[in-house]
């Protein structure tokens, strides 16, 4: 097939950029091709046609291009960008066009396709094993993971234990993952899918994208990573120059410097991220806390990071989702954020004043990677200034404080004069938006601009004059001189001057009642004014890229500055949600308890009614016990209390205020939940199995330091194997683990177990009986409960009033027979009970006898 010069341009950049989809800009328009024209008709819904009835297209306005580029990354498809890199008129022949970028998840920095309030990661996975080996066995090392928000030049690694690397990759939620693209590594010893495979079944939305084997090769890794950051080793950042991570990290920038085609110098730094300097929640933990996202829906509102995001910037919002998902370990750390949200919760009128100020500024993290990677426009520029000219105030409010942290905050704070003072003098107030537009320099600051402008916008003087001699010369008082964009300058005389007109001038237009003319004197200055006009768009262009890269010179001073106002914003945050909730300041403490009094659960003291929730106390100590058994009806408030207690220990770790009136909290290693599971249909695994899952990964894994949430566990199976895994789940965690525990359970038989273990406590959530009803009182009190209420519960669900009239006399069947023989329980220690020691709730009472023989007696071939 003979194609045209302009396809075979097309073909060329579509072999260059395999599994994309390219936009090829002809004109004013993108266009796309063949089986891209055919996807991109249904994802963007455009009308598809053909060209010479064999070629298969579609297309958009090239100022569309943002909105299309969204859609398209959201449906999961890369991007290559194709543009006209000459000017068509100047042009000798076939417009030359070049790839000027590649669009992914992970690369963008454009505000129109980023949540502001939330990080947009590109990771990297390397296992260190590119053998392809599909029956290789489990490493028992670490997997290498890099991260890198593109938006803001944030770049961290680490290697990570095989055991929490998915969780570390669900606390990042990357919008892509690189991969190598080979069969190896084995997660599993009996030979699993391939790496790209696993990642997916982690998460279906997250772009997978495969790449070649060398990009993981260690010493092209460190070549490049070396190459960028100009170190011999990377002793200084923090890594040995073997970690797997580093791999990783090569990896990533390889990538960024393909995909881009654009500089990368707000990715200043690598740093390392430190598993043990934060409290570790694995994916489980923050789903069922709800953290990010609901449940339910899978909203943000409703979340824990809903109500406490006071933010006024969306720096600050980024950072403190950061703060919540990974708070942090140590002490000092904890406290030295703790004194600076009070410091501002103290003075009010500073804290109103800093936000006031913060609120004015922009995402400067954001504008700083545009500006880095030659993306930014002259508003970027502009919104840059402005924050720029808010320091000065912000660093006022700051200094001399008494926090330490609040000291090193104003200290970092660069104030950026001269760049500043730059900007103030070179851009207009409200500059366009296109670089192309012109009116984006300030008169003043470059003279061959002003001069220019002299000559186009000085013409009036010019034609006053030239039309005043004119009338002079010819004797004609109507003679205009006029100008419009089609015929450019003109002399219009009407036809009663007909005779008069002198004979250097030249018919240009006839109109109906006059005649338009040029002089070559008018010719020449249009020629001169026209010249001018094109002159000045190149001239404030020019101007614009040589600000633009002093700007990006600036680079590290701009993103230290950025990471000040975000940290300002996030810790106002913070103290602006105490003072609005009576939120109180915790004692920490390396011992492991938890002293909480009139404490209350962060969302729900929220989105309730005012005045409606109900406080509770907790007491976990060596004295007054590690593990509480908590019992009560569903719906009475037992997960609310056990989920709170997670929660307000949480929010202390992560440098926060709680909702309590006083709080005295041990530090915590991990919180590990066990709150409700579901089905997992895609993965063959029942409600009972991912219970069972997760038992198990808090029983290897937790420590005395850790703080256990359980609710309900052993609801999956029969009753007596439910009572059985629960009670030895409880010893185990008493005897072995020794950590503080919350435990919520149906199962009053568990009770007994205060009675032989020392450290485990009864307490249950009290309610009153009122003429058959219940009222929910939703006060944790001392003590068991001795009824579940279910059918009261399942009255309230609006279950029909025969069922529960039919379950009533069942269950008084059955707990008349139950108590006749119930005895206590006599478990040997840690030792497997081969029989139950009362009857089975299955048992042949007198009640199933006669059912039975009534349904032996039935004639089933009957009518």
């Amino acid at each position: 097939m003979n194609l045209t010069p302009m396809m075979q341009q097309y073909r060329e950049a579509k072999e260059r950029h395999p599994g994309m989809l390219l936009l090829f800009r002809m004109g004013d328009f993108y266009e796309l091709f063949d089986t891209d024209a055919e996807t991109a008709s249904q994802v963007l819904g455009l009308t598809l046609t053909s060209r010479d009835k064999t070629v298969r297209m579609a297309g958009f306005p090239h100022h569309s291009l943002e909105t299309h580029l969204h859609k398209l990354l959201k449906a999961g498809h890369r991007v290559a960008i194709c543009d006209q890199v000459e000017d068509a008129a100047l042009a000798k022949g076939l417009v030359k066009r070049e790839v000027t970028r590649v669009v992914t998840p992970g690369t963008l920095t454009e505000d129109e396709l980023l949540d502001p309030r939330q990080a947009n990661h590109l990771v990297a996975v390397w296992s260190g094993n590119q053998s392809g080996n599909r029956n290789a066995t489990l490493p028992k090392g670490s997997i290498g993971l890099a991260w890198v928000d593109l938006s803001t030049g944030q770049f961290q690694a680490a290697d990570v234990p095989w055991a929490k690397w998915t969780d570390e990759l669900a606390r990042l939620a990357p919008s892509e993952c690189l991969c190598p693209d080979c069969e190896g590594p084995s997660f599993l010893p009996d030979g699993p899918p391939p790496l790209s495979d696993k990642l997916r079944s982690l998460n279906p939305e997250m772009t997978i994208t495969l790449r070649p084997d060398w990009n993981f090769d260690s010493a092209a890794a460190l070549s490049v990573l070396s190459d960028h950051f100009r170190v011999a080793t990377f002793a200084g950042f923090g890594f040995q120059d073997d970690q797997p991570c580093l791999v990783a990290a090569g990896a990533l920038l390889f990538y960024l410097r393909e995909t881009l085609k654009a500089g990368l110098a707000h990715i200043r730094r690598l740093q390392p991220y430190r598993q043990d300097h934060y409290l570790f929640l694995d994916e489980v933990t923050r789903r069922s806390l709800e953290l990010t996202r609901t449940l339910r829906e899978g909203s943000r509102d409703g979340s824990l990071l809903s109500v406490l995001d006071r933010t006024v910037t969306s720096m600050g919002a980024r950072l403190l989702q950061e703060w919540l998902l990974a708070p942090l370990a140590g002490r000092q750390s904890i406290e030295n954020r703790l004194d600076a949200v009070a410091e501002l919760l103290g003075e009010h009128q500073l804290r109103q004043e800093l936000r006031d100020n913060l609120k004015e500024s922009f995402d400067l993290q954001r504008l700083t990677a545009r500006v880095s990677t030659s993306r930014a426009s002259p508003r970027d520029l502009s919104a840059i200034t402005r924050t720029l000219r808010l320091l000065p105030r912000i660093k006022a409010k700051i200094t001399a404080r008494k926090a330490g942290l609040l000291a090193e905050l104003e200290s970092r704070l660069e104030l950026c004069p001269d760049l500043r003072e730059l900007l103030d003098k070179a851009l207009v107030d409200d500059p366009p938006l296109s670089p192309r537009e012109g009116g984006i320099i300030r008169r003043g600051y470059d003279a061959e601009l002003d001069e220019l402008h002299g000559i186009a916008k000085g013409g009036k003087d010019w034609i006053a004059r030239f039309q005043a001699d004119e009338i002079a010369r010819t004797g004609i008082s109507s003679l205009k001189v006029g100008f419009n964009k089609v015929f450019g300058y003109y002399i219009e005389i009407t036809h009663a001057h007909a005779d008069k007109i002198p004979p250097d001038y030249h018919r240009k237009q006839t109109l109906k009642n006059a005649e338009r003319y040029i002089t070559p004197e008018l010719k020449a200055y249009e020629e001169k004014v026209l010249s001018a006009e094109e002159k000045i768009h190149q001239r404030e262009y020019d101007l614009f890229l040589a600000l633009r890269d002093k700007v990006a010179a600036e680079t590290n001073r701009l993103l230290q500055t950025s990471e000040v106002l975000a940290t300002l914003d996030a810790l106002a945050s913070q103290a602006e949600l105490a003072a609005s909730r009576q939120y109180c300041r915790p004692e920490l403490c390396d011992d492991p308890i938890l002293e909480i009094h009139g404490g209350r659960h962060p969302v729900l003291d929220q989105t309730l009614p005012p005045g409606t929730f109900v406080p509770n106390d907790v007491a976990m100590s060596s004295e007054a016990g590690f593990i509480l058994l908590i019992t009560g009806p569903n719906m009475a408030g037992k997960s609310v209390y056990i989920r709170q207690v997670a929660l307000l220990t949480l929010m202390a770790q992560m440098g926060g205020f709680v909702p309590s009136q006083k709080a005295r909290i041990g530090l915590a290693d991990r919180i590990f939940t066990r709150v409700g599971a579901s089905d997992e249909l895609n993965r063959a695994q029942s409600t009972f199995m991912v219970e069972m899952i997760e038992a198990a990964n808090i029983l290897n894994n937790a420590t005395d330091r850790s703080l256990v949430i359980l609710d309900e566990i052993g609801r999956g199976t029969s009753t007596y194997d439910g009572v059985s895994l629960a009670w030895a789940i409880a010893e185990f965690l008493h005897d072995q683990v020794g950590c503080r525990a919350l435990f919520a359970t149906h199962y009053h038989e568990l009770a007994q177990l205060a009675e032989r273990l020392p450290a485990l406590r009864n307490y249950n959530v009290l309610v009153r009986e009122v003429e058959d009803q219940i009222v929910f009182l939703h006060q944790i009190a001392p003590g068991s409960a001795d009824k579940s209420y279910g059918i009261h519960v399942a009255r309230l669900a609006g279950v029909p009033a025969e069922v529960l009239d039919r379950a009533n006399e069942v269950l008084k069947e059955l707990e008349s027979r139950h108590v006749e023989t119930r005895r206590p329980l006599n478990v040997p220690r840690r030792r497997r009970r081969e029989q139950p020691d009362h009857p089975s709730l299955f048992a042949e009472t007198d009640f199933m006898r006669r059912v039975n023989k009534e349904v032996k007696s039935a004639n089933i071939d009957g009518p």
